[in-house]
């Protein structure tokens, strides 16, 4: 798979030594995009940065399962429970407005580094919670955790990896997709394990002890943090700080990178933007994008939601299943059928595109459902059996299609300056589109029963309207570059008697 992108204009050189010379900022994003700065911190970096994703996954997850214990336990009406179930959504939907501008604002390494205290003092609170009102502000103080950790991981992502081939930053983005899956399939191996482990008389606790445990897996994501964690060089650059960038590719890379002595020492720091940041998103060439990327992911999460979240309360509600099955078949679905999407998703990423995989994917869901929905309720274990793999299919092509490449949407087509705001604000309006599925998908469950597929049928249909409406390819297009070309044209012109700037198209 080829793409066209804007042409480089490095000013890089290698000196007889092997000491790379910078000059700009675009030097250092073209050293990283051509793949010659490789090093094991910056692998353990892009590690890092997917076990944030893992614990986010985890911890929106951890309750799906234990709901129906906590509204016994709580005494909670349909309308509570759902409210204890879209307090994260809501939380994250915060988190990723401020975390997408604070990511561009102060850095990524800073804000990586801060939002898994959340994510571990929040797990405590829920685990131990005595109360409902407790429990959903922890979930909210979650939220605004794993709102703020993924403008920052796939910012990081896409910026500690090359631009074409292995390793390539489609191919890392899409890598949060299996990450998300591998959590979610470990969330239900910890409740599978619990299950058989806790006494009877305990088992409707199961919840907390889940909860709960999401603290080991982020203090341990805490500790590497401390130790690998970097800035991304490119940001640095960025900021005019060419020194900073030098030294970040020399620890995270291996690479012996010094600044040229002819390179311009005026360079400036940007401006400080305001959350008004968040305007240049609907100016061009990025309004298209960012419509673009807002809707495919509305119908992911819309979809994903509805049905991955919903997994429990599908298998065990409409589908009348005890609870190991439930347990059982929710922890299959995601580690046979997700988690193998999602790692189809990575290889084929670079080869065949984001476009082509997330239009074969909405197409497979469209489908999935609709047979789903012509099945109604179950009867018999041959029905039953057609049901649970119908939704394995809609699984598995999210993880190939949809849920490996929003990402690649939301990042992969907006430079450096803006990657967090870009990411900060599809996590926001796709959070309030997941907080209005959480919410509602139990108060519809209940009431329409297996009628509610009709409705998840919208998702894969707005994700195909919203693809074949323009067929835009992210994955291999250079925005920094991009960005870059734009600004020199806009500065040759500029300066030069009588002439304007562009109009833009």
């Amino acid at each position: 798979m080829s793409s066209t992108s804007p042409l480089s204009t490095s000013t890089s050189a290698v000196t007889p030594s092997g000491t790379v010379l910078i000059r700009s900022a675009g030097d250092v994003s073209d050293l990283v995009n051509s793949g010659t700065a490789r090093g094991r911190h910056a692998k353990m970096i892009v590690v890092i940065a997917l076990g944030g994703i893992f614990l986010d996954a985890y911890d929106l997850s951890s309750l799906a399962y234990g709901l129906p214990d906590i509204t016994k336990q709580f005494g909670l009406s349909s309308t509570m429970a759902g409210t204890v179930t879209a307090s994260i959504s809501v939380g994250s939907l915060l988190g990723a407005l401020v975390g997408g501008w604070l990511v561009d604002r102060i850095g990524r390494y800073r804000v990586f580094m801060a939002n898994m205290l959340f994510f571990v003092a929040t797990a405590l609170v829920c685990a131990v919670a005595q109360d409902v009102w407790t429990l959903i502000a922890a979930r909210f103080v979650m939220g605004i955790g794993v709102g703020m950790d993924i403008p920052v991981a796939i910012a990081f992502l896409a910026e500690f990896s090359r631009l074409h081939g292995k390793g390539s930053k489609g191919s890392r983005t899409a890598a949060w997709s299996p990450a998300w899956y591998t959590a979610t399939s470990g969330c239900y191996l910890v409740i599978m394990l619990l299950y058989f482990l806790l006494p009877d008389a305990q088992v409707g606790w199961l919840w907390r002890f889940t909860v709960g445990f999401g603290a080991v897996p982020a203090l341990l994501v805490l500790l590497l943090r401390r130790r690998y964690m970097n800035e991304s060089p490119t940001w640095a650059a960025d900021q005019g700080d060419l020194e900073g960038a030098a030294k970040i590719l020399r620890q995270s890379y291996g690479v012996d990178a010094r600044v040229a002595d002819d390179a311009p020492r005026t360079t400036s720091r940007p401006p400080r933007t305001g959350l008004g940041a968040y305007a240049r998103l609907f100016t061009p060439p990025y309004r298209t994008r960012t419509i673009q990327s807002v809707a495919v992911g509305l119908a992911e999460t819309f979809g994903y939601n509805a049905v991955a979240f919903g997994l429990p309360v599908i298998i065990a509600t409409l589908m009348t299943q005890g609870p190991l099955t439930t347990i059982a078949s929710s922890f299959t679905l995601n580690l046979v059928f997700a988690l193998t999407g999602g790692l189809l998703g990575i290889r084929w990423a670079s080869t065949r595109g984001a476009w082509p995989m997330m239009t074969l994917g909405f197409a497979i869901q469209l489908v999935a459902i609709t047979v789903l929905a012509l099945i109604g309720d179950p009867s018999g274990t041959a029905v039953v059996t057609a049901g649970i793999l119908m939704l394995g299919a809609f699984m598995f092509a999210q993880g190939f299609g949809p849920g490996a490449h929003i990402m690649s949407y939301a990042s992969l087509g907006f430079p450096t300056s803006m990657r967090g705001v870009s990411i900060g604000f599809n996590q926001a309006v796709l959070r309030l589109g997941s907080t209005l599925t959480l919410f509602f998908f139990p108060i519809l469950s209940t009431g329409l029963g297996t009628h509610v597929y009709w409705v998840i049928l919208a998702a894969p249909v707005l994700g195909l309207i919203a693809l074949l409406s323009k067929r835009w390819e992210p994955i291999g297009f250079d925005a920094d570059a991009e960005e870059r070309t734009r600004s020199g044209t806009v500065a040759v012109k500029a300066s030069t008697p009588g002439a304007t700037a562009p109009t833009h198209r």
